[in-house]
């Protein structure tokens, strides 16, 4: 019977299973996330030779002129040595790791999840997901404010497959995009779109694109062409958040 059971462990019936417990599921890119994983045997004694904390998001590919999601990992962690968990036995394994600055925001379509994962030999991965909220850093916040003040509303929010030119450590970034809600770019501008990219400690690099408004046939075939854009890159530290505001004004102004 025991060679038995230890047979059915190896194809997941019977084995370890494993629950992560966060101490809280908010979050900003850089902070550190605690808590708990917890371990449950199976019907035999099982080894475990390691537990991985991994964090996923997606984001859009397009291939062939049609367009999907795609699931990422931005980091792995692995949160303890080989131990032996008995049947019916519970272990707590307490973890801390901190997530990457480049860590998109769960606003819009974005979502972010850390995906437990135990490794046993000839077993079946047992995994738990715990999805979290990722809060925005100061220079986003400033940003949305910022453009919230100058008459926008944020549309859309989601992660997508970057240029080569525009890629770091990851092959995406987030675009925050923004239509006029009222105000003086109502009627010069379809949309903006804003790219925030850490670059230090406390700077970053912001790419804006200012798609204006196409008028008559020219303004069609511009539009066409996507001559009716324009990208922006600016440099700005946490320092000059107070100015973002005119920063922000002056690019539109030129460009729309």
């Amino acid at each position: 019977m025991a060679l038995f059971n230890k047979a059915l462990a190896r194809i997941g019936i019977g084995a370890a299973r494993v629950d992560a417990k966060l101490v809280n599921d908010e979050f900003r890119a850089g902070e550190k996330i605690e808590g708990i994983v917890e371990v449950y045997g199976g019907n035999v004694e099982q080894k475990i030779d390691s537990i991985y904390l991994r964090l996923f998001t997606t984001y859009v590919k397009e291939r062939d002129d049609k367009k999907y999601k795609q699931d990422i990992e931005l980091n792995t962690f692995k949160i303890n040595d080989p131990f032996t968990i008995q049947p019916s036995e519970t272990k707590s394994i307490p973890f801390t790791f901190q997530l990457p600055d480049d860590t998109p925001v769960t606003l819009g379509r974005t979502r972010v999840w850390v995906a437990t994962s135990l490794d046993i030999k000839d077993a079946v991965d047992p995994s738990d997901i715990d999805h979290v909220k990722v809060l925005p850093n100061l220079m986003v916040t400033s940003t949305i404010e910022a453009m919230e003040q100058l008459g926008f509303r944020l549309r859309q929010v989601e992660c997508e497959e970057a240029p080569r030119r525009m890629r770091k450590r990851l092959p995406f970034v987030q675009e925050f995009e923004f239509v006029p809600s009222g105000g003086v770019y109502a009627g010069k501008v379809d949309e903006i779109e804003i790219i925030v990219q850490p670059s230090g400690l406390h700077d970053y690099n912001l790419f804006i694109e200012v798609d204006r408004l196409a008028r008559g046939f020219g303004g069609f075939l511009s539009e066409m062409l996507d001559a009716d854009e324009s990208l922006v890159h600016v440099h700005v530290s946490e320092k000059e958040i107070p100015q973002l505001k005119n920063i922000l004004t002056s690019i539109i102004s030129r460009y729309s």
